[in-house]
């Protein structure tokens, strides 16, 4: 008997904390990152997701909070940014405001209000801050861009139609190919 229920209060125990390390992630929470460690030439920091206007301007909070998104297009200007850099230069990006592309539309009732609905009247949009530096650190960049595709449902060659955050990155991937490229390389 006395072992059953220290087994009882043992395996409940073990319920607790595994019901509370699978609690979903939100970008908003308090311990959540706000940068991502330095890996290579690019370093990228957001600020406070909970005012993004992805978030604030939502029709289902709770929805547009969920995951890991931010960390995601982060990781993905990091790893973008960096192929255009020359030997010894390097970028700093700030990340500040993202609407991901769709929105939530309540209207169509309980089973559809977790569904994000893409519509051309809901287009991506992303604004950052870059500073790009040469290899003694001198400043040969800087501003704001901000980014967005009012003909994002008409663009074809898409490499994944099944991320969900693919029309973000395809911003990201036409700032790098159009703007950033072209800074890095009247830098020489």
């Amino acid at each position: 008997m006395k072992g059953s229920l220290s087994t009882a209060l043992l395996l409940a125990g073990m319920l607790a904390v595994g019901s509370v390390a699978a609690a979903p992630r939100t970008v908003t929470a308090p311990d959540a990152p706000r940068a991502l460690q330095a890996d290579g030439p690019v370093s990228v920091q957001w600020n406070d997701p909970a005012k993004f206007t992805e978030i604030r301007q939502s029709t289902n909070r709770f929805e547009a909070e969920r995951g890991d998104w931010v960390q995601q297009l982060a990781r993905y200007v990091q790893t973008s940014a960096a192929k255009p850099l020359q030997a010894g230069q390097t970028l700093e990006v700030t990340l500040v405001d993202v609407k991901r592309a769709g929105d939530y539309e309540p209207w169509h009732g309980p089973r559809g209000r977790d569904i994000r609905i893409m519509r051309d009247i809901y287009p991506p949009r992303i604004t950052l801050q870059y500073t790009l530096k040469d290899a003694s650190g001198r400043i040969i960049d800087e501003g704001d861009a901000r980014l967005s595709d009012s003909g994002y449902l008409h663009n074809i060659g898409l490499k994944s139609d099944t991320d969900p955050l693919r029309y973000e990155k395809r911003l990201i991937d036409d700032w790098v190919k159009r703007q950033l490229t072209s800074r890095v390389t009247a830098a020489r």
